[in-house]
């Protein structure tokens, strides 16, 4: 079975625009996990733009104390330490909140949003890629890297001893809305997907999904087959602000079921 993760950068986003506490990330947790959310995201960034280290301690609580059968899957880039603003470094992120999940991407600071999987080409990169996922293992997380659907790439995961990858889904849900689920343009890029799902499967790696991922095109994607999970924020929360929070969290796990 697919699981659903909900992301809540957005909440946090929309409370940062205004002194206070509201929207409460901890609240929309709650809400989000009652709607039936096997999972709770984050993806702290350097600058603090929406969640900040104090959410993450407050969320790996709250799931510890009230569902510790809800997974905590934490974003971000190994390589960022330590900054001015109070933002201690994904390092200290993970050993102090031992997600069950840490996912690895190579966003630069002021990346507007994830764009692009690693290339772990350069020898370099891939060790210090590896150096981080054996840390973050010893610290009990499953370590998911975030990829493009290239198979010499999934190797590269595989060899830095990564439990899973995460398939970077923006060309597709790109094509989806230019083009139409049914183009060829999109069908070959989706054929794309599924080779690289049953490739990384066939290496023993778990398969996540995330970005632009939506109720337009969510259920024909996990229908690949070998999805374990997906991480939505973007598109969840803006589908709330018409139906709700609990009713938009149902619609996603109804995409899910429906998926054929």
């Amino acid at each position: 079975m697919t699981t659903l993760s909900v992301n809540v950068n957005k909440i946090a986003w929309l409370r940062n625009s205004r002194d206070g506490d509201r929207p409460d990330v901890l609240a929309a947790a709650r809400t989000a996990i009652a709607a039936g959310a096997h999972g709770v995201t984050v993806h702290p960034r350097p600058d603090q733009r929406h969640i900040r280290p104090a959410d993450v301690e407050a969320l790996a609580g709250l799931l510890a104390r009230e569902h510790p059968h809800v997974e905590f899957n934490i974003e971000g880039n190994p390589a960022a330490g330590p900054r001015g603003n109070g933002y201690p470094g994904f390092d200290r992120l993970i050993e102090t909140a031992r997600p069950r999940q840490a996912t690895l991407v190579p966003d630069a600071d002021a990346q507007l949003t994830s764009d692009h999987g690693w290339d772990l080409s350069d020898p370099d990169r891939a060790r210090r890629v590896a150096e981080s996922v054996a840390r973050y293992q010893g610290w009990g997380a499953r370590v998911s890297l975030f990829m493009d659907p290239v198979e010499a790439q999934i190797d590269g995961a595989k060899a830095c001893g990564a439990d899973r990858i995460e398939l970077y889904t923006g060309p597709y849900a790109d094509l989806v809305e230019r083009r139409g689920p049914d183009h060829p343009e999109t069908r070959a890029c989706l054929d794309a997907y599924a080779r690289a799902a049953r490739h990384a499967a066939g290496l023993g790696l778990g398969v996540n999904a995330g970005h632009d991922l939506n109720l337009d095109n969510l259920a024909a994607f996990v229908a690949i087959g070998g999805i374990a999970e997906v991480s939505i924020g973007h598109a969840l929360i803006a589908d709330a602000l018409d139906v709700g929070l609990s009713t938009a969290v149902r619609k996603y796990l109804d995409a899910i079921a429906g998926a054929v």
